[in-house]
């Protein structure tokens, strides 16, 4: 076996053991102080959030594949600052999904949620920022299976129908999607919610 052959399978092997393990403590992981619990599927419901602590990367490209292009550099703030996983992982879209569900590029930001406010890491990378997120009034819809670009694009026109039928709340920000578990957990118990930040008239 050549030596570049070798690394490769290392690599292979630690990337997985690394996906294991997020996927095991995403499944167990608690929420964010003061978060409310997912929406129960295929529900929709004003929710409101408290503010919170994130370490954020950008990702720009294929929005199918944001969050997973997301994670590598995340789980590594997170290890390398003896961070506690919480749940769950934070996907910001494009506010132009929300005027066409068949945009599929463009810039996310990806985030791991810290459990509280008070929560400092020792040190940031590079590509990786840390930021507080105000407080925010959102309509949400809670969903079970996997996590296909296809399913969050049904998500959002399931929101934008139910904005129009409700003239009295406003779009204040861009969509996101919550992931509650990790990708060893299966697709039909898959927890997530699509939600979109908005204001009441």
């Amino acid at each position: 076996m050549k030596p570049s052959q070798g690394l490769l399978i290392v690599g292979i092997i630690v990337g997985l053991g690394a996906l294991f393990v997020w996927g095991y403590r995403a499944a167990s992981a608690p929420l964010p102080e003061g978060f409310p619990p997912p929406t129960a599927k295929g529900e929709i419901e004003i929710k409101q959030y408290p503010a919170y602590r994130a370490a954020t990367v950008q990702v720009r490209g294929d929005l199918g594949k944001a969050a997973s292009r997301g994670f590598s550099p995340l789980f590594r703030h997170i290890s390398d600052n003896d961070i506690s996983m919480t749940a769950p992982v934070e996907t910001r879209y494009p506010t132009a999904t929300l005027q066409t569900g068949t945009i599929s590029d463009g810039d996310a930001a990806v985030s791991f949620l810290y459990r509280s406010l008070d929560v400092v890491p020792k040190e940031v990378a590079q590509n990786v920022r840390v930021e507080d997120i105000l407080p925010m009034t959102v309509v949400s819809i809670g969903l079970r299976g996997g996590y296909g670009y296809g399913v969050y694009t049904r998500g959002v026109q399931q929101l934008q129908d139910w904005l129009t039928a409700h003239p009295e709340y406003e779009v204040v920000g861009p969509p996101r999607r919550f992931f509650y578990d990790g990708p060893f957990i299966p697709d039909g118990l898959k927890r997530s919610d699509i939600q979109i930040p908005v204001e009441r008239n």
